[in-house]
Formats: structure tokens, C-alpha cells, sequence
């Protein structure tokens, strides 16, 4: 299927501005706190939501917000997750609110959500105030603004967009995410919202993002705690005024494929984002007698803390790899496996047939140093295969949330 990874974000399909500002929320001026999204129609929207049975108010006024599969705006603020806080639903309630009257659209048409600090008491008041600021400062260059306000310990922006074509017509899909710690696969653990000008229908918009989450943003894990707010969310304008996608066709393969692409792409960004990473690392899983095998031995390899803590030091230590695979919880024929590690600097075999096996360990060692490095792991159970993506341990990570809330 033909897609191109372009420059651009959330404003990138037609119809959509955003905006980003300081309004208070955070003590520290320098950073924005607070974002807005908005399309100049109502358009069809859904969201996939994070698994943990604690979640944050925005996320249960969102699922009230969408059940009928619409949406028009964004609102989401940082430095506060509006979580575990007795008034958290009346304060989500009340952004809904706030960003309805601003724009003058149905309280109802309103995705809410809020990222940081859990079981502080959100205050409104700034956020009250800084409503309208976005609201009268929406713009098609916007979007870089909404994506910086949304960060917590990110240290940079996650943002990217996507263009293919349907019939005559040229679609387009942007997205900004942000995630840095308390992220594992378990949908969402991480905020992520996505915007198209694709004509689709609703449901099939729903199937699609929950197919290219499950590939994605899913195989995702930092250090290995499910975030309490997370989401991955979407609108769809239908201003590309391509043939309407109603089934499963061609139109449907097209748009699947590019949603797949950029969601994999910001799924990257957010794990090589990792609190204090060095290094993105991805565990492909081939020749596994399944798909949800392949993903479960792929995840248990990105999770293992000795596993990460070896990418770190640059040690080609595969029987920690080989640890990971026997505690993953998916029966695999140990004789079988191979591990090989891959980089920018080339690449080395290290295991064959689930044996250790001569190599230069100084190459390995150059291998390791890069800061993109692939574990490739072969099965000789079947033919399925998965990509999970995740980030190596470091010193900074415990120092970034020994403190983090003080």
C-alpha cells in the first residue's frame, strides 16, 4: 500500500487547527500546560483507552463524550492527571464545558483529557482562563504549540503526519503523542490524538484504530508500570472528499495501512523518548506459532530490567534474552531459538539453535554503543512474527522519579 511519512502533525488534514499555552497549571512559565484541537466540523471520532482499572475523570467524561461516535475539539492539560480526586469528573465535566462555549459547539462533541502528577487536586480556575487564549489563537501552525503542551517528562516533541491516496482524492492523518515513563503495553499508556481528513464510516474508523493500536502503541512498554489516564484517540473530518470507505475494500486497506504506519512511527519517538533513554530498542519475534505468541515473546524481551540494563552497558548478554523468552509465558521449543543483535554499526549473531556461539565481542560491543538497536529473536515454531519497542534502563531513570512529584 502506498503512504508517505511527511513533516506536520494534527493540523496536517484538512479542517483542523490547534493551540498550545502556559495557563497556570504548571509552576514553570517556560512551559506550556494547556492544548486545543479543533476541527471546523463535527466529525467521527473514537478511542482506545488504557487498561488500568484506576483511570483518571477525563477518561470516564470521554467514553460518556464519544459513545455515539463524535467528537469536534480537544481539550487536554499537563502538570495535573486529574486522577484519584473526589471532584476529578465535575472538574473534566466542567473543560468540557469551558471548551464548548469557547467554541460554541455541543459540550458533548468535547475529548478531554489531562497528563502529570496523580492525586493532586486539579485547579480550574487557570484552565478557565486559558480557554479562551487557545480558542481565539487556533491555527494550521498550531499544531507544534498543542503537541509541546502536552508534555510531562518528554523531552521533545512527538509529532508527524501521513499522505496517501483514495480514489482521486489525497488523504491525510496527523498525530502528536506524548509518553515518556509509566508506559507498557496494555492500551494506552500514553496520550495520543490523531486526526484525518478521510471520509470513513465511524465503526470502521473504530475497527481500524483498535487494529493499529493493537500493533503499535500496544508492543510499546518503558518501564513496565500501566499509566491511569491514557489514550489514543481520533477524528475524522471526511474533508478529503474521497468515495466515502463502508466496507472493508481497497479504500479501508489504504487507510489501514497509513494508520498503521504513523501510529508505529510516534509509538518510536515515544520509546526512544523513554525517561532517561540512551536507546531505542525493538524485539522482532519471527517463526512463532502465532501472533499473540510472537507479541507476548516480543514484549517479555522489551520489559526484562536486565535485558535493558544490558543494552545500556552495551553488553551482548543474549542469555538475558533467552531468560525473557522462558518466563514469557507462551511455550516455545528452546532449541530452537536464535538472538541476534542489529545496528547502524552492523550486525552480530550471538545464539543459534538456543546455544551460545563464538563471536567478537568487540564488534558486538560497537554494535551496542549505537542509539537504535534491533534484537532480533528467530523462532522454529511457525510463521508469525511481531515488533515490540521499548527503551534501555538507566541511572536517569531513577533519578527523573525519585523526585518526580517533589
Amino acid at each position: 500500500m502506498a503512504y508517505t511519512l511527511i513533516p506536520g502533525g494534527v493540523t496536517t488534514p484538512a479542517g483542523f487547527t490547534a493551540a498550545g499555552t502556559h495557563c497556570g497549571v504548571r509552576k514553570n512559565k517556560e512551559k506550556k500546560d494547556l492544548a486545543m484541537i479543533y476541527c471546523e466540523k463535527p466529525c467521527g471520532a473514537c478511542a482506545v483507552y488504557t487498561q488500568n482499572l484506576v483511570k483518571g475523570a477525563p477518561i470516564l467524561v470521554t467514553q460518556r463524550n464519544i459513545r455515539q461516535g463524535r467528537a469536534q475539539a480537544v481539550i487536554c492539560n499537563s502538570g495535573n492527571a486529574n486522577t484519584c480526586n473526589e471532584d476529578g469528573v465535575q472538574k473534566a465535566n466542567r473543560m468540557c464545558e469551558l471548551t464548548a462555549k469557547a467554541l460554541k459547539i455541543d459540550t458533548r462533541d468535547v475529548i478531554v483529557a489531562s497528563t502529570g502528577v496523580i492525586g493532586q487536586t486539579l485547579p480550574i480556575d487557570p484552565i478557565a482562563e486559558g480557554i479562551p487564549v487557545l480558542a481565539a489563537s487556533l491555527s494550521k501552525e498550531g499544531g507544534a504549540d498543542a503537541a509541546e503542551a502536552i508534555m510531562t517528562t518528554d523531552t521533545v516533541r512527538k509529532e508527524l503526519a501521513v499522505e496517501f491516496s483514495i480514489g482521486s482524492a489525497t488523504c491525510r492523518i496527523g498525530g502528536m503523542a506524548k509518553g515518556s515513563g509509566m508506559i507498557h503495553p496494555n492500551m494506552a499508556t500514553m496520550l495520543c490524538f490523531l486526526t484525518t481528513d478521510t471520509d470513513i464510516h465511524p465503526e470502521l474508523l473504530d475497527k481500524a484504530l483498535h487494529e493499529a493500536v493493537g500493533q503499535s502503541f500496544n508492543m510499546v512498554s518503558i518501564d513496565g508500570d500501566t499509566s491511569t489516564n491514557d489514550m489514543v484517540s481520533i477524528m475524522a473530518s471526511g474533508l478529503a472528499k474521497n468515495p466515502k470507505i463502508t466496507d472493508f475494500g481497497d479504500g479501508y486497506q489504504i487507510f489501514l495501512c497509513a494508520l498503521k504506519a504513523l501510529c508505529t512511527a510516534l509509538c518510536k519517538q515515544v520509546a526512544k523518548d523513554g525517561e532517561g533513554a540512551t536507546k531505542l530498542l525493538e524485539c522482532r519475534v519471527t517463526g512463532a506459532k502465532s501472533l499473540p505468541a510472537a507479541k507476548t515473546a516480543a514484549k517479555s524481551v522489551i520489559c526484562s530490567s536486565l535485558v535493558k540494563a544490558a543494552m545500556f552497558g552495551a553488553d551482548a548478554n543474549w542469555g538475558r534474552v533467552l531468560c525473557a523468552l522462558g518466563y514469557a509465558g507462551t511455550p516455545i521449543d528452546v532449541t530452537g531459538v536464535g538472538v541476534a543483535f542489529e545496528s547502524r554499526a552492523g550486525r552480530i549473531q550471538v545464539c543459534e539453535n538456543g546455544a551460545g556461539m563464538d563471536f567478537d565481542e568487540e564488534k558486538a560491543k560497537q554494535i551496542l554503543l549505537e542509539d537504535e538497536i534491533l534484537i532480533d529473536v528467530t523462532l522454529k515454531d511457525g510463521e508469525a512474527e511481531a515488533t515490540a519497542y521499548g527503551c534501555d534502563l538507566t541511572y536517569e531513570y531513577v533519578k527523573i522519579n525519585g523526585d518526580y512529584r517533589t
